[in-house]
């Protein structure tokens, strides 16, 4: 039984040593739920100038005949 306690304080102390060494940011606070995401704002931009182009795309004469 003892071997069992040993052998979890062991890798409780080994998970804590990895988690540690891997940047040292661990947020444990648990799951977030942030509308807005971690690159929203770029993927956005690259979006919206997609669709002013497909836009402006559409508006525009598809020929001459058609004026």
């Amino acid at each position: 039984m003892w071997k069992l306690i040993v052998g979890f304080i062991a890798f409780a102390a080994l998970a804590l040593f990895v988690l540690t060494k891997s940047g040292g940011n661990i947020d444990l606070s648990g799951e977030k739920h942030d509308v807005t995401g971690g690159h929203e704002p770029a993927a956005s931009a690259a979006a919206s100038a997609a669709v002013a182009a497909a836009v402006e795309a559409a508006s525009a004469p598809a020929s001459g005949a058609s004026q």
